[in-house]
This record gives structure tokens, sequence and C-alpha cells, in this order.
């Protein structure tokens, strides 16, 4: 039975799409659409999982959510160990501190970005300390690639597919400021498996 990936439209589960790429295996993609005025996922996501948010992945009628939850379930369960750094080598508590960054720490500012936005003038009291954060968690990710071309070290693994969104967000944002992370991001979109993914998902940011 192929594993089943909940996919919304245009989202970071389009990385759970790429891991899914990379490592071949065989998976099918139930998708959901944002609504085209509130920008939200669909009710019916919650019928999959009570939060209602995406990605979820099933396999064999287990439930799991929580990205950085699902690529370590994949890369334990199904074939990715490669992906992983040994745990006796230097890299492996980078690649645990990168893993769960991208939905921690460098997330946080993100979100309350794209909340504020939408408030208009009413938002502007935050907007100082909003913008300092993001740019002090772009920065540490760029200086994060100085000595290396990925988060965890000189080697492609799991936690350079989690940080591939706070990587083209900042990007996207910030542009000649954060040239490691371009360049990173470019790496990333040039790997045959996400362009794979890209097609499979559909709309997916700006890219």
């Amino acid at each position: 039975m192929p594993l089943i990936v909940h996919h919304l439209n245009n989202s970071r589960s389009q990385r759970i799409l790429w891991l899914l790429e990379e490592l071949a295996l065989d998976y099918e993609i139930r998708r959901y659409e944002r609504d085209a005025v509130s920008n939200l996922a669909p009710e019916e996501l919650r019928a999959i999982h009570p939060l209602g948010k995406s990605p979820v992945l099933e396999d064999d009628g287990r439930i799991i959510s929580e990205s950085g939850a699902i690529v370590e379930y994949i890369c334990r369960c199904h074939g990715g160990q490669h992906l992983v750094p040994a745990v006796e080598d230097a890299s492996y508590i980078r690649y645990l501190e990168f893993l769960h960054f991208a939905e921690g720490s460098a997330m946080t500012p993100i979100l309350l970005n794209l909340y504020t936005s939408r408030l208009g003038d009413a938002g502007l009291p935050l907007r100082a300390r909003i913008d300092q954060q993001l740019e002090l968690h772009f920065q540490y990710m760029e200086d994060a690639l100085a000595q290396h071309p990925f988060f965890a070290g000189d080697d492609f693994s799991a936690s350079d597919i989690m940080m591939s969104f706070p990587a083209e967000v900042a990007v996207m944002n910030g542009g000649p400021a954060y040239p490691r992370l371009a360049a990173f991001v470019d790496a990333c979109h040039a790997r045959p498996a996400w362009q794979r993914a890209r097609e499979r998902g559909g709309s997916y940011f700006i890219f």
C-alpha cells in the first residue's frame, strides 16, 4: 500500500513530497485547496487531523502530523537513513538542530510577519520587532552556511529539506543580503527530486 500525503496547495507539505521523491518511494497525493479569499486550509482537512493542517502522512492506517516528525518517520522507517548523519558523526547535532529549527525558531517570526501584514496599520506596533527577528534568524541561517554548503555539513541531509522553506522565505524577502541562502535554494531547486515533487505537488510559493 502506498504512503498517502494529505497535501495542501502552496504549503510546506511540498517538502514531504520532495523527500518521498528523493527516496523514490511510491506515494499517493490527496489534494486540498486553500480558500481563494482567506488563503486558509479547507475544513475537510479536519476529518484527517483535528488541527486541520497539512502535511499529514498516512501509512497503513497510521496518521502522522508535524513536518519534522514526518521527516524523521520516513527516514527511519522507509529507507532514508542515508539522509541522516550517524549519531557518532560530528554533523549529527547540527542535523538535529536545523531539522527542528525549521519549524521551531525560524517559523515564529515568519508567521508573525504573515499574519500582521494582513492587519495594515493595526500591525505597525509589532513591525520593528518582527523585522528585527526576521533579520536575526535569516542571518543566523546565512552564517550557518559559511563553512559548508548544507546545514548539517558537507553532505545533503533531511535537515536541508526541512530548511528549504525558511531559506526560500529569506531569499524572497532579503534577496542579495543572503547570497549563501540563495545558492542553497538554487541547489535545492536544481535537484531532480525537487523538480519532480514540484511537478506533482502543483502551485508552490513563487517558484
